[in-house]
């Protein structure tokens, strides 16, 4: 969906320090370890990550919305930035202490993209070829697994900027938390390929763990390192959460029903993937027996499905009004983080009010697509 400019000023506010502060990190990691026989290696996260082509040749690529970052960021502001945003200082030096925590995050992310579009056999990832049909699998796995190492060694970075070694500690724990969390999602994701008996309670447990965990450990990340008010700390996690849910249930929706020009991708796509999202779950539980059985025979063939049989399963949602329930489900969620961000003790200052406001219009956002 086309962003509009309320959600791009957000997204956009702190994209240029995130980015230089990525660019930064490779570059400084390749030429102090690096060698001329790793550059490829160096070269291929760089493709993955936008900067560079095929043949590694600089160029400029959307590296995506930066969500997660962005997250860490806001929410480190909206609970008071440690004190560090002091008039005088430079506008954005206050965020220093932050940054390695939002690329951390980042790099996580885009480990597990890496991986998932092998699991997945995706060949194609905003719009260029994914790393492992140019590369290999193997180079590729490879590569994922140095964006992981990546991660964690900017992590400790925040060291350097002041922070105190049990935050440092507490931050790294978190980390690898929601790193282990997500991995266990995609292994329930991959699992429910297979079947056709998921439920919404088994649904929700699986993108809680792939999807939520990474985005709930951001707010959290970005909260621990603006306060040690617990308080806040614990419902800004509680707001990533409901987000992160949030976020996925309106991927599920826009999977099914978005039109080519809003997503960027083909209608109905996760239909022809025969993936196991919320509507498909809906459907097949509400469905007559009939209809049922229409959906299972569809589901399970071995052949690729056609336009037609798209359309049987398109009607069969609409019988079972899945497009409405989704919708309905997704307002629930949104509900359910604007609810965690007003529990948020209220700072004064300026910076903190901003930010608030920034993660509502990132809510506001996800909540477009129910309507």
């Amino acid at each position: 969906m086309a962003l509009s400019s309320t959600i791009q000023s957000t997204l956009l506010r702190h994209h240029h320090e995130i980015e230089a502060a990525l660019q930064t990190v490779v570059a400084t990691v390749a030429r102090r370890t690096g060698t001329q026989e790793t550059d490829p290696f160096y070269g291929q996260i760089q493709y993955h990550l936008g900067w560079v082509d095929a043949n590694l040749v600089p160029t400029k690529n959307n590296m995506g919305k930066l969500l997660r970052p962005t997250l860490v960021l806001l929410a480190y502001e909206t609970a008071g930035a440690g004190g560090r945003a002091n008039a005088g200082e430079a506008e954005s030096a206050y965020l220093q202490c932050a940054l390695p925590a939002a690329i951390a995050v980042e790099l996580t992310h885009n480990f597990t993209l890496v991986h998932d579009d092998i699991e997945d056999g995706d060949a194609e990832r905003r719009h260029r070829p994914t790393l492992w049909t140019i590369w290999g699998v193997p180079q590729a796995i490879n590569t994922g697994d140095g964006l992981h190492s990546l991660a964690r060694l900017v992590l400790w970075k925040v060291l350097d900027y002041g922070v105190d070694g049990h935050t440092a500690i507490h931050l790294a724990d978190l980390l690898d938390r929601a790193s282990l969390t997500l991995t266990e999602g995609q292994h329930l994701d991959i699992n429910f390929e297979q079947r056709l008996d998921i439920s919404l309670p088994m649904y929700l447990d699986m993108i809680r763990r792939k999807t939520a965990a990474l985005i709930a450990c951001s707010t959290e990340m970005g909260a621990c390192l603006g306060t040690a008010n617990q308080e806040i700390v614990h419902h800004l996690r509680n707001f990533g959460e409901a987000t992160g849910i949030a976020f996925q249930v309106r991927d599920d929706l826009l999977g099914v029903w978005a039109t080519s020009a809003e997503s960027g991708k083909t209608p109905a796509g996760d239909i022809y993937r025969r993936k196991k999202s919320l509507p498909i779950i809906h459907a097949l539980a509400h469905a007559s027996e009939q209809d049922h059985q229409s959906l299972m025979a569809i589901y399970q063939q071995i052949n690729a499905i056609n336009a037609y049989q798209v359309e049987t399963v398109l009607n069969v949602m609409e019988r079972t009004q899945t497009q409405e329930f989704c919708r309905q489900f997704l307002l629930e969620q949104c509900q359910l983080a604007y609810e965690a961000l007003k529990k948020v003790p209220y700072l004064t200052n300026p910076l903190s009010r901003h930010a608030y406001h920034d993660l509502e219009v990132i809510v506001r956002f996800i909540e477009e697509a129910a309507h």
